[in-house]
Order: structure tokens, then sequence, then C-alpha cells
């Protein structure tokens, strides 16, 4: 799907890294091309400084998406989930990266799921990276609590586990 949105603007970068950009935050495109993030709408200046483009290839995005009823489906339905993944420091939550080799493969979040549950752990929140939407997808396991180091050696050792991060 994602090759399929970003090949819809295969000549210009610059309207490909805004459709990332809207992607990536979760951000909409409302009925008069303004982009929101629920009822709140972020100023086309606002979007065009953050990945240093012109607003005018902001405001060309949006009439684009509009144009196209496809596109239009997609990113005026597109909505962000709060990530817990910052905040855990400050809440003392523990945060466990996985790097796979496929990330397309059957299983990955419940066996790494069901390790973690069997080992008493309680998951707060789970975000898995699409494959499509990031070039290096990952799952990223927020906890109640720190993972033992067994337990962690034992996630690391299975067979579609590239790498792991803890923070």
């Amino acid at each position: 799907m994602f090759d399929e949105i970003m090949g819809k603007f295969e000549g210009s970068p610059s309207q490909q890294a805004v459709i990332r950009l809207l992607l990536e935050r979760g951000f909409s495109v409302n009925d008069e091309g303004r982009v929101v993030s629920g009822g709140i709408e972020i100023p086309n200046t606002q979007v065009a400084r953050e990945i240093d483009v012109d607003r005018r290839v902001v405001d060309s995005t949006t009439k684009a998406i509009l144009a196209d009823d496809e596109l239009r489906r997609i990113f005026q339905n597109i909505s962000q989930i709060p990530s817990l993944m910052d905040l855990a420091p400050v809440l003392d939550l523990s945060v466990l990266t996985v790097a796979v080799d496929d990330a397309e493969a059957v299983g990955i979040v419940a066996t790494v799921t069901g390790m973690i549950a069997d080992a008493g752990i309680t998951i707060r929140q789970t975000v898995s990276e699409d494959p499509e939407f990031t070039d290096e997808p990952r799952l990223h396991l927020v906890t109640d609590e720190p993972i033992p180091g067994d337990l962690l050696n034992e996630i690391r050792d299975l067979g579609f586990v590239r790498r792991i991060e803890l923070s």
C-alpha cells in the first residue's frame, strides 16, 4: 500500500516527504485540504518547516490527496495512537525493541508477547511498525517492569530476531 501511495507522487520527492510525514505522524487531511490531528489544524507552514519544503508543496500535496478518491479515503481516516515509549522513563516503564529478519512473517508478535506474558510481566503497550510504511520495521513492547536477562536471551535467540534493544 505504501509503495502505491508513494507511486502517485513519483515525480516529486518533496510531495513524497509530505506524504511520509502525514503517515508517520498519523495526520489527516480535512475537506478543506488542511492537515489536522483530530480537530486541531496544523498550519501548512509548520508542516513544511518540519520537512524543509515550501508551504506550496504541502498545499499541492493535500489538493492531490483530495482529488484522488483512494487517497482521500486513506488520509481522511488516518489517526494517531498515543505512544508510551517516550514516556517510559518518566513513568518507570521498560521498553523492549525487537528488530526481525522478516517483519511480514507470521507469529512474531504472538511469540514475543506470549513469552513475556508467560513470565508474568504485564505489557502496557505493543507497537508493531508496518513493513509497508518503514524501511526497518520493529516491534516495540512497553512493560511494567524490566524483562529479566534470561528472558531477553531467549527472545534474542529466536530464529527470526535480528537484534533487541532496551530503553
